[in-house]
C-alpha cells in the first residue's frame, strides 16, 4: 500500500503544471503556444519574464525534492524512492492534468537529485556558474553541471546505486531533449554557434 501511494503520490505532484498555472494565472497566456512551447522554466524565462521564469524553475525544483520527500516520508525502501523520482519525471513529463503533454524534466531532475544529496548543490552552482560565463547558454549550463553528481555520489556518499540513479535519470531527460537539440542545430547552423552564444538572451 505505502509503495504504491508513494509512487502515485510522485506522479501526481510531478504532474502539476507549474509553467503552464503561473503563465496562465500571472499572465493569462498559455505557455503551450508560446516560444518553444515548452512547458519548463527556459521558456518562462525568454518569453514571459525573468520573474515568473525563477517562479516556475523554483516550483519545479520543489517538485522533485517533494516526490522523493514524501516517499521517505512514507518508509519506503531506497529503491521505492529512487522509482518514485522517476515517476516525479514522467509526471512533469507526461502530466494526467494537461493531456500528458510537459516539459523536459531538467529542473525537477535538479529537485530529485539535490535531495538525495545535498553536498552536491555548492559544486553543482559552482560548475553552472562558470559554464554560464564562458557559454552563455543556461540549458546546456544547467545539464552538463548534472554531471557533479557521479564523483560526489562516489567520494562523498559511496553510493553505487545513486550513480546508477543518477545516470538513468540523465539518459531519461537527454532522450526528451534530442528533438530541441535537433533543432536548435538547424536554427544556429553549427554547433560552436548553438553551444556559445552571443549573449544570454540568444536563443534558437
Amino acid at each position: 500500500m505505502m509503495i504504491a501511494l508513494a509512487i502515485i503520490a510522485a506522479y501526481l505532484i510531478g504532474s502539476i503544471p507549474s509553467a503552464y498555472l503561473v503563465t496562465r494565472l500571472r499572465r493569462h497566456e498559455d505557455i503551450r503556444k508560446v516560444g518553444t512551447r515548452n512547458m519548463g522554466a527556459m521558456n518562462v524565462f525568454y518569453k514571459v519574464s525573468f520573474w515568473d521564469g525563477l517562479l516556475v524553475l523554483a516550483l519545479d525544483i520543489g517538485k522533485g525534492a517533494a516526490g522523493v520527500a514524501l516517499a521517505r516520508f512514507l518508509g519506503v525502501g531506497e529503491i521505492i524512492q529512487y522509482i518514485a523520482g522517476f515517476a516525479v519525471l514522467v509526471g512533469h513529463n507526461f502530466p494526467v492534468f494537461l493531456k500528458f503533454r510537459g516539459g523536459k524534466g531538467g529542473a525537477s531532475c535538479i529537485g530529485i537529485l539535490v535531495f538525495f544529496m545535498p553536498w552536491g548543490i555548492p559544486a553543482y552552482l559552482a560548475v553552472f556558474g562558470l559554464l554560464m560565463l564562458i557559454t552563455r547558454f543556461p540549458t546546456l549550463s544547467y545539464g552538463a553541471a548534472f554531471l557533479v553528481f557521479f564523483p560526489i555520489g562516489w567520494f562523498v556518499y559511496k553510493s553505487p546505486s545513486m550513480m546508477i540513479f543518477t545516470a538513468c535519470l540523465l539518459l531519461f531527460i537527454l532522450i526528451r531533449y534530442l528533438g530541441r537539440v535537433k533543432e536548435m542545430k538547424e536554427k544556429g547552423g553549427s554547433w560552436r554557434r548553438v553551444i556559445k552564444r552571443s549573449s544570454f538572451k540568444d536563443r534558437f
